[in-house]
């Protein structure tokens, strides 16, 4: 969930392009170099006798120069929480009852990745190694040309990162033997059939992975139809085919989103969805007959796509696509593109699960850590933050959005706890069903959207951005609309006045027609982006969270203390102005903009 805005309010809303291929469900066909590294915990890099690995010699572990990420950020922000890794408290004897048991459950298992680059898998990825170092392998498929080039977006995207610098002080020079030991770069892709294994590489880790997590999706919210389809619908339909043939499966984890539930309002249950539902359907939303209401049929969304995008002229495939996507959803009562094809993979998962368990994590807006490794530890734009960012710049100052609604956040760090925990628990169960966790805040500590605007106020009032000319940019208050005429003639006026056209405005008060279009451009973008963020910001539903409640209430002290993910916990005005933004200034920023 992330849109990156640009100079003078021009926004992008564009994600990185995902690159579309499939199997022959539905007549799409794809095929792709295969190829691992695989890495023995003494370091030497082997090849599995069952594995075909073609070209050069794969790359030894002690042999690799890398060099982490250990440079100080310059400026650091003023009263705010020191960013430094968590060290959680010591255990006494009274407290040690087994709870869960996710430590014991980790040690020695093997799990299998997706999206392993992604923000929220990095952090996955560095809790587990941190607390459970002596975990089986940990598989990653990474999309890459080729193995040299997965095992470099290991390094540089993984192994490299601030976010691995506990781990790196922890193990010191053998930092990076003891990551190859345990992290195995997979090149592969959930949008080609059988993951764009070769039958010898899918033999190999499916006779060895204990757990599955699917990480990997495509979070835009107008993406093309058949891009969202592939990744968040088919991607799943293709990893639960492959599981299938895994031979210690325990357990199938998906991470979705807290608003697959659509356009649903009041308390929103933690409940599965079945093949064919459809919210519009649903009548305490709908006073329509359902009768009258349309079935979804997820094979036959694919199918349209498909023919779609073949009847459509080359030049008018991307919006046509787009237009597509947000037309469907919003027939079958969700509100964009990416939650609606989240849905219809959460859907083939539970249709297509046979004797697997399966463990749905829902969260809702993931942002920054919490505590772990260290406070506001994020990577790139999330939900709210290129509105954060361009407000303390000065650059937007009101949108569209429901002061009275909630803003329901996570932290990264809680919603990894809250999995880890999930996945012990119904791994060790066994029992093929469904399990749904939402991981949210709304019901339970909501952060109510006009308070956010407070907090945003005070915290660049007190420490504001520095411009380009070392002088401190004063922001006033955020403006919050209800209507977007009310918002679209705010941005006229504060565009003029930001761009200092004002003065430039001819005798009569009129401005010159490439002013006005400037003026228009950036009017509209604005506009286009709160009509996107529309349906969040005026979201009606709460997140109910009584599963994971429950969750949390089976763990021992123990695990609570260092698998804690109680939102209850969180102090709004604590995490936004002293984590949050200290880490989007860090992290994101890079340290522009920081009193000198």
């Amino acid at each position: 969930m992330a849109a990156s805005f640009s100079n003078s309010i021009s926004y992008d809303l564009s994600q990185k392009k995902i690159t579309r291929s499939s199997n022959k469900f539905n007549g799409w066909e794809l095929t792709r170099k295969r190829s691992v590294v695989y890495c023995q915990s003494g370091g030497n890099a082997v090849t599995s006798p069952s594995v075909e690995i073609r070209g050069a010699a794969l790359m030894d572990g002690k042999s690799m120069v890398l060099s982490p990420n250990g440079k100080k950020n310059q400026g650091e922000v003023n009263a705010v929480k020191e960013l430094v890794p968590y060290t959680a408290p010591p255990t006494s004897l009274m407290e040690r009852d087994d709870g869960i048991g996710i430590v014991k459950f980790l040690k020695g298992k093997v799990l299998f990745i997706t999206g392993a680059t992604g923000f929220l898998a990095k952090v996955l990825i560095e809790k587990i190694l941190r607390t459970v170092p002596d975990v089986g392998k940990i598989f990653l498929l990474i999309k890459a040309k080729n193995k040299e080039a997965a095992m470099e977006r290991l390094k540089s995207e993984i192994i490299n990162t601030e976010l691995f610098k506990s781990l790196h002080q922890t193990h010191g020079k053998s930092y990076n033997t003891f990551m190859l030991s345990k992290l195995v770069p997979v090149v592969g892709n959930v949008c080609e059939s059988n993951l764009g294994f070769d039958d010898n590489l899918a033999d190999l880790i499916a006779n060895e992975v204990d757990v599955i997590v699917n990480s990997a999706a495509n979070t835009t919210f107008d993406e093309r139809y058949d891009v969202a389809l592939d990744i968040n619908t088919k991607g799943p339909y293709r990893l639960m085919s492959f599981a299938k043939n895994c031979k210690k499966l325990k357990l199938f984890l998906q991470v979705s989103t807290a608003y697959v539930n659509g356009q649903r309002q009041g308390k929103i249950m933690e409940k599965a969805f079945s093949i064919g539902d459809s919210i519009a359907r649903e009548s305490f939303i709908s006073k329509i007959p359902t009768k009258t209401l349309p079935e979804l049929d997820v094979e036959a969304e694919m199918k349209l796509a498909l023919d779609s995008k073949e009847s459509f002229k080359a030049n008018e495939i991307a919006q046509k696509m787009k237009e597509l996507g947000l037309e469907r959803a919003r027939k079958y009562g969700w509100q964009d593109t990416y939650v609606f094809t989240k849905a219809m993979g959460e859907m083939l998962i539970d249709d297509m699960k046979g004797e697997i368990p399966v463990v749905v994590i829902r969260p809702s807006v993931i942002e920054s850590t919490f505590k772990e490794p260290f406070p506001g530890w994020m990577e790139g734009n999330r939900m709210m933050d290129p509105i954060v960012l361009y407000y303390g710049k000065g650059q937007l100052t009101g949108f569209l959005v429901d002061p009275k609604g909630v803003l329901d956040v996570v932290p990264a760090d809680m919603v990894v706890n809250a999995t880890l925990a999930a996945m012990a628990k119904h791994a060790m169960a066994r029992k093929s069903e469904t399990n749904i966790y939402q991981i949210a805040s709304s019901v339970v500590n909501p952060l109510v959207f006009g308070d956010l605007a407070k907090l945003l106020y005070e915290h660049f009032n007190s420490l504001p951005y520095i411009d380009s000319k070392g002088e401190a940019v004063n922001v006033p208050t955020m403006k919050l609309f209800s209507s977007m005429d009310d918002f679209s003639s705010h941005l006229w006026k504060d565009a003029l006045q930001r761009l200092g056209l004002m003065a430039m405005t001819g005798s009569k008060g009129k401005m010159s027609h490439k002013l006005e279009n400037i003026c228009h451009k950036a009017v509209e973008q604005a506009k286009y982006l709160a009509s996107i963020y529309e349906p969040y910001t005026f979201y009606s539903g709460r997140f109910d969270n009584s599963n994971t409640q429950k969750l949390m209430e089976s763990m021992s002290e123990d695990e609570r203390r260092n698998f804690g993910f109680d939102v209850r916990s969180i102090d709004w005005k604590d995490y936004i102005s002293s984590v949050h933004i200290p880490g989007l200034r860090r992290h994101v920023m890079k340290g522009r903009g920081l009193c000198r």
